[in-house]
């Protein structure tokens, strides 16, 4: 199988922004005994910025660009030497690609990065993408990791896109304020009433949030494949999802007839 896994902010850094070392390690653990068993990953990584926040000891996440690009330049350089760091631990070779909007909407420069997804996979690396928060300031063309990592999947026709979040699913309401609150488990089509139950941004570190993740769906679902929302804080899931068992909320992608 092509797996496609974007880990949140939330996930990646403690809300003081600073790296969550067992968490991040355990999920580099869990994707490289994937990639041992033959599978090929790709990893969409959000946490440049918030990361960068903790290493400048900011008090919040920016919200001016240059402070946001800056702490990005100071947090993507941590974020890939830990990844190269605990992947090589594991004998796995890591490649950084930094995109924005252009990369993916101008012809010539999405073959280009369709290209060298594909040859970085033949030659078994580890591709981890992020967006170029350095250098872009138009968070609509791209704007957040969920949407990012739905386009990466269909480039690269992914069997599977898999979306850890501080979250275990699409509830039926807001978990946190209703009790009630039911996870919903499969996701057939997604309904103006499936939007509906999005509400609204998510953590202060991150840019992401249930919208986002419904856009992810239906980029991934028009493509045809399955996307699952899960729990980031429990790495070990991803191999209950890839052995099909129920976990967090599935999107089911348009089978071609």
């Amino acid at each position: 199988m092509r797996i496609v896994v974007k880990v949140g902010t939330s996930t990646l850094a403690h809300p003081t922004g600073r790296m969550n070392i067992r968490r991040v390690e355990a999920l580099c653990k869990v994707l490289s005994d994937v990639k041992n068993a033959g599978h090929e990953v790709i990893l969409v990584s959000s946490g440049a910025i918030g990361m960068g926040v903790g290493k400048l000891s900011l008090s919040q996440r920016p919200s001016d660009i240059p402070t946001k690009q800056a702490a990005a330049a100071v947090g993507q350089c941590e974020l890939m030497y830990t990844y190269d760091r605990l992947f090589s631990e594991y004998n796995h070779t890591v490649a950084q690609l930094l995109v924005t909007g252009s990369d993916v909407e101008d012809e010539h420069r999405r073959t280009h990065f369709h290209n060298t997804l594909y040859r970085l996979l033949e030659l078994g690396a580890l591709p981890v993408i992020n967006e170029n928060d350095t250098i872009a300031t138009d968070e609509i063309v791209i704007g957040d990791n969920d949407t990012l990592s739905a386009i990466v999947a269909a480039t690269v026709q992914a069997d599977l896109l898999v979306l850890l979040s501080d979250i275990e699913g699409l509830y039926t309401a807001d978990p946190h304020g209703d009790p009630d609150a039911r996870l919903i488990p499969v996701v057939e089509k997604i309904t103006p009433q499936i939007e509906a139950l999005a509400g609204g941004h998510g953590t202060s570190l991150g840019t992401g949030g249930m919208v986002t993740k419904l856009r992810a769906a239906r980029i991934a679902g028009e493509a045809g494949i399955d996307m699952v929302i899960a729990n980031g804080a429990r790495p070990k899931l991803i191999y209950d999802i890839l052995e099909g068992k129920p976990v967090g909320t599935r999107f089911a992608g348009r089978k071609a007839n």
